[in-house]
């Protein structure tokens, strides 16, 4: 069975279970906008939507344009915004010290987290099916919505990634329309294994996608070098829907910079690092920890 018709052979329970979400982290807590407010900046930013219901505490929209397959037929995908809330315990049990670290992104995270006492939060619902770069637009265009019609947000977090923003960075960005999902919704991640020279870096974000995280189980090599390679593997596999089979190789990386002379094998295995998934692990090389050979 393809991905595709293993995605439309979903039940819209089984699909309603794949959400993405987003949160929103204000400091002070805020009543959802209007219905004509919400549907204006909706429509701004994602063309044909329709506004189902609306009250205090959910606001419901069909991305008119996009269509999900389901086994009961076919429909266009929700996108829902849920009432502002109290986040402080949310904050303390879900983004531990381990969540925290892997925040490259927003270096003021700390301040943030501890000024924040509400967040909104956002999701789609019956998307997973779609292509997966209709996903992907429809569910940066509803960020960038979203960020505009709470000028009060102070942070954007993206629950399926653990990758975190200013709410500043999103609105006034410049990242081209094919790049932002990579750049917003993936995280690189970087650790040091306990004990030894080794160090993981993985990615945390694809799967939403349908798509590989990535995974390089390394020592000996400056890791922000890796963390380039990764994006740079992660914008190739994004842009050619996922060409890489299992045993195939891709091009390295020498002094910081790719070398198509030197090759690193690539597997699919199942993740070192929580959350458990199948990764795209790359071998490389002399470079490579954890007995890794894929030269067969």
């Amino acid at each position: 069975m393809s991905e595709q018709e293993f995605k439309q052979d979903l039940t819209l329970e089984e699909q309603a279970l794949a959400p993405f979400m987003i949160h929103l982290f204000m400091k002070e807590k805020c009543e959802l906008p209007d219905k004509d407010t919400m549907t204006e900046i909706m429509l701004k930013h994602l063309s044909d939507v329709s506004c189902f219901s609306h009250d205090n505490k959910l606001v419901n929209f069909s991305a008119n344009k996009y269509t999900a397959e389901f086994k009961e037929g076919s429909a266009p995908p929700l996108l829902t915004i849920m009432e502002c809330m109290d986040c402080e315990q949310w904050i303390s049990e879900k983004l531990d010290a381990f969540i925290r670290s892997q925040m490259w992104d927003c270096p003021d995270k700390e301040r943030i987290l501890s000024e924040c006492k509400y967040h909104v939060i956002a999701m789609d619902m019956m998307a997973a099916s779609l292509p997966y770069r209709d996903r992907a637009d429809m569910l940066m265009d509803f960020t960038e919505a979203l960020v505009e019609m709470f000028p009060q947000c102070e942070a954007v977090y993206f629950d399926n990634s653990g990758k975190m923003f200013s709410a500043d960075k999103v609105r006034n960005h410049n990242i081209p329309r094919d790049d932002r999902f990579i750049y917003f919704a993936v995280n690189v991640r970087f650790f040091n294994i306990s004990g030894t020279d080794d160090m993981v870096i993985d990615s945390l974000g694809m799967s939403i996608l349908h798509m590989p995280d990535l995974q390089y189980h390394f020592h000996g090599v400056d890791p922000n070098w890796v963390v380039n390679h990764a994006y740079n593997l992660l914008s190739y596999i994004y842009a050619n829907d996922n060409p890489i089979k299992n045993g195939e190789t891709v091009d390295g990386v020498s002094d910081g910079h790719i070398d198509i002379n030197l090759q690193w094998r690539c597997h699919y295995e199942n993740s070192l690092i929580q959350p458990a998934r199948e990764v795209l692990d790359i071998c490389m090389n002399e470079y490579a920890s954890g007995g890794r050979n894929y030269d067969e």
